[in-house]
């Protein structure tokens, strides 16, 4: 029996993974649809297994894989989504996922991510693996930043030179949550999950010159921010 906690912005979709995996054997200790509540539970109550959604609204479930890494929490991630981009699973993979499952594969798909996680071990979904190999075979170098609207790329930049959103706000004439919300879905859209991932973005795509930047010391924000 395994103690599971379950991320996902759509509650029929938490509804149905509990019933699976409840028929299985396993418990589900709890479920959010927001980062920051999860990682308090994650914290208190401990779970072996955490499933997470990428994608939660205006927020990206990279934030929280981002500090189970920082705080080295012993749960391990399955990574549940719908995302097929190859960055997103590099990503995930990067920064500690043990299993990566597309929405829509089989429940075994799910049940055997769970298993390899529970024993330590990686489990990458059908279609998957080959989406994790894209990242390292093919020399695709479509810029992503150009995916974003002006208004993106203004605050992206801005950030990446170390802008806090308090300033940004104030220059843009928007609030710091809305600017914590635009920078949260810049991350998402991007597969990044830290400023530091942004500025190497920004850098490789000449968005911003690395002579003028000092990215020693930089991490990943608290997700209380």
């Amino acid at each position: 029996m395994t103690r599971l906690y379950l991320v996902d912005d759509h509650q029929l979709m938490r509804e149905g993974l509990r019933a699976l995996l409840e028929a299985r054997g396993h418990t589900v200790v709890g479920e959010s649809a927001d980062p920051t509540e999860a990682l308090a539970d994650l914290l208190r109550l401990r779970p072996e297994v955490l499933l997470l959604d990428l994608h939660l609204g205006e927020r990206s479930g990279f934030e929280l894989l981002a500090e189970l890494q920082r705080r080295r929490l012993p749960t391990r991630c399955v990574v549940l989504t719908m995302s097929a981009q190859p960055r997103h699973v590099a990503e995930a993979l990067r920064m500690g996922a043990s299993g990566y499952v597309l929405k829509g594969s089989a429940g075994s798909d799910l049940m055997s991510a769970v298993e390899a996680a529970v024993q330590g071990k990686k489990h990458l979904g059908a279609d998957v693996a080959d989406l994790a190999l894209q990242v390292f075979t093919q020399q695709n170098d479509e810029d992503p930043l150009g995916a974003l609207s002006p208004r993106e790329r203004q605050i992206i930049t801005m950030v990446v030179n170390g802008q806090s959103s308090a300033k940004i706000g104030l220059e843009l004439h928007l609030s710091p949550k809305t600017v914590a919300t635009y920078r949260s879905r810049l991350m998402a859209k991007l597969g990044v999950s830290d400023v530091t991932g942004l500025v190497r973005l920004a850098v490789h795509y000449k968005l911003i010159d690395f002579e003028n930047q000092d990215v020693r010391g930089r991490r990943s924000s608290d997700l209380a921010h």
